[in-house]
């Protein structure tokens, strides 16, 4: 699994100009599944996520987790992550997992990030999506598990 955490003040998530996600404080996150991926990836990047330490403490240092800081996430399926840009102008996809198992895999990550203690949202799985945010720092991080 891949992850790109990005802080934000607030975010939100559209499709066909209706809102299906909105968040103040915390983390967008977006999520991409290989084809290799199981529930015990999903479930340590869920834990590792939630206790990541990249929220400001009163002193101004990445010292609080988004539990800390009683923040909430949004989920997005992202299989670009996966893109092998390697040959040509056109990416690839080919080690992104199938559909059927990154549908599931991003649901049950989403699953297991609220039952961390984290108020989750997510995307719409499979659809053109547009994700509005206020990156706060800006701080992004990437993760693989």
């Amino acid at each position: 699994m891949k992850a790109v955490l990005q802080r934000v003040r607030r975010a939100r998530v559209e499709v066909e100009d209706q809102t299906v996600a909105e968040i103040g404080g915390g983390l967008l996150i977006l999520l991409g599944v290989g084809p290799q991926d199981t529930d015990q990836n999903a479930a340590a990047l869920a834990r590792k996520i939630a206790n990541l330490r990249i929220f400001a403490d009163l002193e101004g240092k990445m010292n609080l987790s988004l539990l800390d800081v009683a923040g909430a996430a949004i989920v997005v399926s992202q299989f670009t992550l996966f893109a092998d840009t390697r040959k040509g102008n056109r990416p690839a996809f080919v080690s992104a997992g199938a559909p059927e198992h990154a549908r599931q895999l991003c649901d049950r990550f989403a699953a297991l990030l609220a039952a961390q203690g984290v108020p989750t949202q997510t995307g719409e799985f499979g659809a053109h999506m547009q994700v509005e945010l206020i990156n706060d720092g800006p701080v992004t991080i990437l993760m693989e598990m």
